[in-house]
């Protein structure tokens, strides 16, 4: 079925994100009280609301997004080239457009698929929930209500990878290991976003993990595939 699918139509894609405030002390009275109640939840049993903020990041309810990565490959000469450029602003709802402004113009008839790992249950339904918190209209390949499973353009390579198993989580860590595709040596991993980020202000350092990781799940569905990986030299990275 995979190998069915137009590759120049799919849009890959993956998302960074980070706690909506440096601290838990910035936070109003009313985030602090919710705040709490989602730490009891998911905290351990010794840790405080305080020590543990800067998992916010994960929830679209306590999180903003940073940056949105993504790739398309296109045939050029018989060639694959995959073509990556991210969208990473401050300003959330300035990220949010710019990319929904992709979706609109290339990413808006039937034959087009959005795919991520782990993509249907966080970067999907994340993007989605941020816009409607900013205010900005939803794309109608991101907008679920109403449609059946048939007529979402979602992929999702963790999905994929469980072969229906339910209880079964992969990392695109683990799965670039796995298959043998090369990965550079990052020095900064998903869990030290939110610092890279609210202490050093180093957006572009994001940003740039978050385009490897877009390098990852594309050579990933293409080894999903039975095809070739992507040449180093056939990568080009948008300024």
């Amino acid at each position: 079925m995979l190998l069915k699918i137009n590759l120049e139509k799919v849009l890959f894609l993956d998302i960074e994100t980070v706690a909506q405030q440096p601290e838990f002390s910035q936070l109003d009275a009313d985030f602090k009280v919710h705040w709490e109640k989602k730490a009891s939840f998911i905290g351990a049993e010794n840790e405080t609301p305080e020590a543990i903020y800067e998992r916010a990041g994960i929830y679209a309810e306590f999180g903003k997004i940073v940056c949105i990565s993504v790739g398309f490959i296109k045939m050029e000469n018989g060639t694959k080239t995959l073509r990556i450029k991210s969208y990473a602003n401050d300003d959330e709802a300035i990220l949010i457009k710019e990319f929904f402004e992709l979706l609109n113009n290339h990413y808006s008839n039937r034959e087009a698929l959005l795919c991520a790992h782990n993509g249907k249950e966080f970067d999907f339904p994340y993007i989605a929930r941020r816009a409607l918190v900013n205010g900005i209209t939803i794309p109608d390949i991101l907008d679920l209500a109403g449609k059946k499973p048939w007529e979402i353009n979602h992929l999702d390579t963790l999905q994929l990878w469980k072969f229906g198993d339910y209880k079964h989580y992969t990392s695109l860590s683990l799965l670039t290991t796995i298959f043998n595709i090369p990965t550079p040596k990052d020095d900064i991993d998903g869990s030290m976003v939110n610092e890279v980020y609210w202490k050093d202000k180093d957006l572009k350092r994001i940003a740039v993990y978050c385009e490897k990781d877009v390098i990852a799940l594309t050579q990933l569905f293409l080894k999903f595939r039975n095809e070739d990986l992507i040449g180093q030299e056939n990568i080009i990275l948008s300024e």
